[in-house]
């Protein structure tokens, strides 16, 4: 008899596992949903000093804060939801619906957000009864193992069954591919690579795509001051690490100077226009890819690798744009705090090269307009090929739903086709469920044939 590889013993523990589970009422599996947020949001600290030691990536004042505000916010929005049992009735259409879990899910954790698993994904997939595998990367496996170890004292204290959540302590290429293919539904984050391994796995997935957020200051917009601190702070959250961070800034040229004013006074420091060529040959590799020794770079450090000085405490870097040709590489996502500057001479012509950079990187992601008229902020809803338009927020707070917008809170960001991703809206405990649907007859009366094929334009 052919032996068992380490990742099907682990599917089929956390199998039994999930079935003992599948029995447990709304208010149990809740109690579990809480303690796991919680123990994450309790040791914030510890798991944030690790990841930035281990892993070289961002702050450990930005990962704590992360993985707090991350499951604060999830607990607060799942503790009300129901996942068990009948979810909803329909009087109208005589529809009662059943929520079932999917099984187990694999959930594969990057180097950047290592304790994702439990501070967001995790409760999401734990919500709907089913167990989770985490494949962390090797660069923050020791972290990751940690984040899980605390997770299941705190489940273990609680009496759920054993190897609910479970870990492939030993990392590779090779165990998360057949994690991927074994698994009843795999949810990624990582490179473009990874995602595309999930969706190539032959079971369902859940990735996110490219981020590369373009911000448009629209032409009645005049707040620069707020506009530059929110810009600041998200682009500087975790020296520029995550996906959500604002990338570009377009906007009126007659008002460079009143943008950059704003910017420096609010912490960002002018690259000099003869060093910005050097930054391709910093950023980025040979091959095209992220060099990893500036990820997530303090700008000091960034400005003495360029040759120049800036305070050490400055926020982030910002330059003037050297074109919109594709040989401009700039206009692509960058993984540490710098921004560029786009000027346009219509606000049509700035939501135009918005689009042009999304199409080239980022294309499904994430944008911000900064306007005070709904008919502006409506075009660009409207022209931007991106999932998510927010308006005068930060993208990288306010993007994977908060307190001050109504989109779902995740930290798995749906791009839509656009990043080769199977949803377009942000990815929340719903989507990690099956459902049933019990449908009682119910007589439709259809009206006449002509009436039925007859136009009627919506517009």
């Amino acid at each position: 008899m052919e032996e068992k590889s380490m990742v099907e013993a682990m599917l089929e523990r956390a199998r039994a596992a999930q079935v003992v589970l599948e029995s447990y009422t709304q208010s149990q599996v809740d109690t579990l949903v809480r303690a796991m947020g919680k123990v994450i949001y309790d040791n914030a600290e510890i798991l944030a000093e690790e990841a930035v030691r281990e892993t070289g990536y961002g702050r450990v004042d930005s990962k704590i804060f992360k993985q707090r505000k991350a499951t604060a916010a999830a607990w607060f929005y799942l503790r009300d939801k129901k996942s068990v049992g009948v979810i909803d009735r329909d009087p109208v259409n005589k529809l009662v619906t059943f929520a079932k879990p999917v099984g187990v899910v694999a959930c594969v954790a990057p180097s950047t957000n290592p304790t994702s698993p439990g501070a967001s994904k995790g409760m999401r997939i734990l919500k709907c009864r089913n167990a989770m595998i985490v494949a962390p990367h090797p660069a923050a496996k020791s972290v990751t193992v940690h984040g899980v170890a605390l997770i299941n004292e705190a489940l273990a204290e609680l009496g759920a069954p054993k190897d609910l959540i479970q870990i492939i302590e030993q990392p590779s290429m090779a165990a998360t591919r057949e994690l991927m293919a074994k698994a009843d539904v795999t949810v990624a984050t990582g490179g473009a690579a990874m995602v595309k391994s999930a969706y190539s796995s032959g079971r369902p997935s859940f990735g996110v795509g490219q981020g590369n957020v373009q911000v448009v200051a629209a032409d009645d917009y005049d707040d620069y001051a707020f506009l530059a601190a929110t810009v600041i702070g998200s682009r500087s959250y975790d020296n520029g690490i995550p996906c959500t961070g604002e990338q570009a800034i377009h906007y009126p040229a007659p008002r460079r100077a009143e943008l950059v004013k704003a910017l420096e006074a609010a912490g960002a420091a002018m690259i000099p226009p003869e060093k910005v060529s050097l930054l391709p040959g910093l950023l980025f590799r040979e091959n095209g890819t992220s060099n990893p020794a500036f990820v997530g770079m303090k700008p000091a450090k960034m400005a003495e690798a360029l040759g120049f000085s800036v305070p050490a405490d400055t926020k982030i870097l910002i330059f003037d744009s050297v074109g919109m040709t594709r040989e401009n590489v700039l206009r692509r996502e960058k993984l540490c705090p710098v921004v560029q500057l786009f000027p346009y001479d219509s606000y049509e012509e700035g939501v135009a090269n918005a689009k042009s950079n999304l199409l080239w990187e980022g294309a499904g992601h994430t944008s911000v307009v900064y306007t005070n008229d709904a008919q502006r902020a409506e075009y660009a809803g409207e022209e931007l090929p991106v999932c998510r338009v927010l308006v005068n927020q930060a993208g990288g707070a306010a993007s994977g739903g908060n307190y001050i917008n109504g989109l779902n809170p995740t930290m798995s960001l749906g791009c839509g086709s656009w990043g080769n991703n199977s949803i377009s809206e942000n990815l929340t405990y719903r989507h990690l469920m099956n459902t049933t649907q019990l449908a009682y007859y119910h007589e439709c009366t259809m009206p006449p044939l002509e009436e039925v094929w007859a136009l009627n334009p919506l517009d």
